[in-house]
């Protein structure tokens, strides 16, 4: 069992998802290899990195709030190329929306070396447990009181943030 190899993927899932919650995209496309490809759930399809970061650079922009915990590596290494399935618990919150989504799901992975040696997602995707969607005006007494993004969504009205 190559252990160096499991601690470097099990690393680049957790950069993955630090990626997406902090919205650093420079650092999620640096996860992917360029031909990478994803599919999340039975309608969202991606043929390559730039599509696949670009649709979540708008879709979670700063007026999204997500979290994204991948859990319970079954990681298996041939070589230079490995698979991996991971438990996925996730909280999408839109406050402009009024909505949060909670779901579970599995990931199936696929990661193989970039020219360098360093492991990339050559291959990134969930089929759903479930997923539920609750309006925030039924939880009376959600408060919001912290947001990262609170001062760019008060400069530039959110929609407009996230096509510029």
């Amino acid at each position: 069992m190559d252990l160096e190899a499991l601690a470097e993927i099990t690393r680049l899932k957790h950069r993955y998802s630090r990626a997406l919650d902090t919205k650093d995209w420079a650092l999620f496309r640096e996860t992917l290899l360029p031909d990478a490809t994803a599919t999340y759930g039975e309608h969202l399809r991606f043929e390559d990195r730039d599509a696949l970061v670009s649709f979540m650079e708008i879709t979670l922009g700063p007026h999204v709030l997500s979290e994204h915990l991948c859990a319970q590596p079954e990681i298996d290494v041939t070589g230079d190329v490995a698979t991996g399935t991971w438990f996925l618990q996730d909280v999408v919150i839109i406050p402009e929306d009024g909505m949060m989504l909670r779901g579970a799901a599995f990931y199936h992975d696929r990661y193989a070396r970039n020219e360098t040696g360093e492991w990339r997602i050559a291959h990134t995707g969930y089929e759903r447990t479930f997923e539920l969607v609750i309006a925030l005006s039924d939880l009376p007494s959600l408060q919001l009181t912290s947001n990262r993004w609170a001062m760019a969504m008060n400069s530039v009205p959110p929609r407009q943030a996230v096509t510029e």
